[in-house]
């Protein structure tokens, strides 16, 4: 059977963009049953649809919106990636149509000559004769959403996206979505997908010495305090009345030197945060004291330099509007910086 996907634009708080879902509505087929209802009769105009080779655009409400003004900004930002297997979900449901939107869209499909006669007739089946569903629920108008899949933006192409393979059902306000369906919104889940909108700063370190540094000589490392502050991401669903704000804290910083002829400081090259920041700042009166975040070089870099890696790991957790809240995987992000290491230069003189 050809897959129909749906190109879905939804307007949310006067925004107009354009998002995609997985073919749910082709790639579960119904039970078998009697044919019901006319797929040629008159639905809701307000609702506009059409079909175009295997592809439905519609014009709907609804799904999450998110409010970024507490995430990180400026132009050296990135996403954090989480230090485990997870990761936010690639798909999700939520609500999408009102029964007079759904009726309006699939009537305009079941006229189209996209569909094959046997989707026609079993999706037929499905929403209007009863099995399971009577006349698209437009008895519950008001009552309820149907619901259906969106994909995240930016997973597109990762396989996961096409996870949320069932056909659109129904949840009445106050409802649950059914329990076999682990991707349907829920505070959590609100958290996870704001977990990946979350932005932090580039975590390239303040040293001492600067730029270039010498063989066996200390070099401090540390990161301005007034970058690094907790930011955060809320992802809201206004339709149901939730929201879940997402967090993420830093508390350590990891170096690692670009070369094994080096020695970390702590061994480990893992800075803790302390007071509010992550190493320390050197000043003049400092240079016999081992610098409680940083690295010695052993062998110069020659004519090129080391790449140091310097990745902050932040501690993310949530809260949401329901009270619901704990934590998520901890993320993180890095970058490398060129360090050019010089031989000491020592200087003979001889007597006359």
């Amino acid at each position: 059977m050809k897959a129909l996907r749906l190109v879905v634009i939804s307007v949310v708080a006067g925004a107009t963009f354009l998002c995609s879902a997985p073919g749910a509505l082709a790639t579960q087929e119904p039970p078998g049953g009697s044919l019901g209802g006319d797929p040629g009769s008159a639905g809701d105009a307000s609702a506009s649809g059409h079909a175009k080779g295997d592809t439905l655009s519609a014009a709907v409400t609804g799904a999450v919106v998110f409010d970024r003004s507490k995430n990180g900004g400026g132009r050296s930002v990135g996403s954090v990636t989480s230090t485990t297997s997870w990761t936010p979900p690639a798909c999700y449901y939520a609500p999408k149509y009102t029964p007079k939107q759904l009726e309006s869209q699939m009537r305009q499909v079941w006229m189209s000559s996209s569909p094959s006669h046997e989707w026609a007739l079993k999706t037929q089946n499905y929403f209007v004769n009863g099995d399971p569903y009577k006349d698209f629920n437009k008895d519950q108008e008001g009552k309820g959403y149907w619901w259906d899949s969106y994909v995240t933006e930016g997973r597109e192409a990762d396989p996961a996206s096409q996870d949320c393979d069932k056909m659109p059902f129904w949840v009445k306000d106050g409802g649950a979505p059914p329990a076999d369906t682990p991707q349907a919104i829920s505070p959590e889940l609100l958290a996870q997908l704001a977990y990946a909108e979350i932005r932090v700063p580039s975590t390239t370190v303040e040293l001492a010495p600067r730029n270039v540094t010498k063989v066996n000589l200390p070099t401090w490392a540390w990161l301005e305090s007034a970058k690094f502050k907790p930011v955060s991401v809320t992802a809201s669903v206004p339709l149901l009345g939730i929201s879940a704000t997402t967090t993420a804290e830093p508390v350590s910083l990891r170096i690692r030197p670009g070369t094994g002829d080096a020695v970390t400081y702590p061994a480990s090259g893992e800075c803790q945060i302390h007071d509010g920041r992550i190493g320390e700042p050197y000043v003049r009166g400092n240079a016999d004291r081992t610098p409680p975040c940083g690295v010695k070089y052993l062998r110069s870099s020659e004519s090129g330099a080391y790449k140091l890696q310097a990745t902050v790991t932040w501690k993310i957790s949530w809260t949401s509007t329901t009270g619901q809240g704990g934590d998520l995987p901890p993320g993180t992000f890095g970058t490398d910086q060129d360090v050019v290491v010089q031989e000491v230069q020592s200087v003979n003189r001889s007597s006359e």
